[in-house]
């Protein structure tokens, strides 16, 4: 029970937390203040709870898998989202590929500290917990850069397709969690794996 709340006190969090104060923050720097005039620029996580995305949906999938509806246990959720103003950002359309770049880049940069962090002999009663921050940080940045909307890789494609394409491409936000849950359901997603252990090679990490 201890490792459950250290996972979430010391890992979960942070990872969250600090994933959707880098959007606001990005956007903030280039000319959007709107996250900042709602109070989300803050490291306080009840500011950034989703009734159903941080509640709900996990709670339901850990109840299902608990009596016997799934064979493995599938936890899955979001924050709610840090709003920003696409049409205030400068540049516009390069301003929404950054600000959508900006959580997945701070979790792998938490991750890169995670993996420093476990080697010092000092926190070595720690090294499990450390190993969890570097493999969920490294999950959360390559998982959110799928670009199925309204995750951040989608954010990135709409930056860079023609008007019209954006527009219709958007348009799949509202049936995004659904794709997503029914990947995740059916384990659709094993490609994401060797990915992770590409980005953790790259910050020198062996997953």
């Amino acid at each position: 029970m201890l490792d459950v709340i250290l996972l979430i006190v010391v890992i979960v969090v942070p990872a969250i937390v600090l994933h959707e104060v880098a959007h606001g923050f990005s956007a903030y720097l280039l000319g959007d203040p709107t996250a900042k005039n709602q109070g989300r620029l803050t490291l306080n996580p009840i500011k950034h709870v989703d009734p159903i995305g941080s509640i709900v949906v996990p709670g339901a999938l850990f109840l299902a898998h608990y009596f016997g509806l799934t064979r493995s246990l599938m936890l899955f959720g979001w924050a709610k989202p840090v709003p920003v103003n696409f049409r205030n950002l400068r540049p516009q359309r390069l301003g929404m590929a950054v600000v959508a770049l900006a959580g997945p880049l701070t979790n792998i940069a938490l991750a890169f500290i995670f993996s420093k962090l476990y080697i010092w002999p000092v926190l070595s009663n720690a090294s499990q917990i450390c190993a969890w921050g570097v493999m969920l940080n490294l999950t959360l940045a390559v998982f959110n850069m799928m670009p199925i909307p309204p995750l951040d890789g989608s954010r990135v494609v709409t930056s860079i397709l023609p008007m019209k394409l954006a527009y219709f491409y958007s348009r799949l936000e509202p049936f995004g969690i659904i794709i997503v849950i029914l990947l995740l359901n059916f384990g659709m997603l094993g490609f994401l794996y060797p990915l992770i252990e590409q980005v953790g090679t790259w910050i020198g990490v062996q997953i």
